[in-house]
């Protein structure tokens, strides 16, 4: 069978992305807290989610200006993720393991996103 596939599914970032996202979403899964706080855990989900969600949909879009302003919006996702991931190690709800995997993670998806805003404007 060929294999069928939109033209974002080739960016190494939102492969890198989607990854990251997945493995919030397996973290919170495990979260050693009281799911009274699901409004900060959904929150987690959605901006973690929101990344390759971004990418995707400026991959989408008819200009390059509109793909590079969408990379910005999934960097800021990313920067959101990574502040409640720091809310949530204070909180105790993560550990520093935890939090150092996916702020390395979060980096290097950081410097991708960059990169390609880069080349493309």
């Amino acid at each position: 069978m060929e294999d069928v596939k939109f033209n974002f599914e080739d960016l190494d970032v939102w492969k890198k992305a989607v990854d990251f996202s997945v493995d919030i979403i397996q973290m919170t899964e495990s979260l050693n807290t009281a799911r009274k706080h699901f409004r900060l855990i959904e929150q987690l989900e959605s901006c973690s989610t929101s990344i390759a969600l971004n990418i995707a949909e400026g991959k989408g879009r008819f200009s390059k200006k509109e793909f590079v302003r969408f990379l910005y919006v999934a960097r800021g996702s990313l920067f959101e993720t990574i502040t409640l991931l720091i809310i949530f190690r204070k909180l105790k709800w993560v550990d520093d393991t935890q939090l150092r995997k996916l702020k390395v993670q979060g980096i290097e998806i950081g410097k991708m996103i960059n990169g390609l805003a880069k080349s493309i404007e």
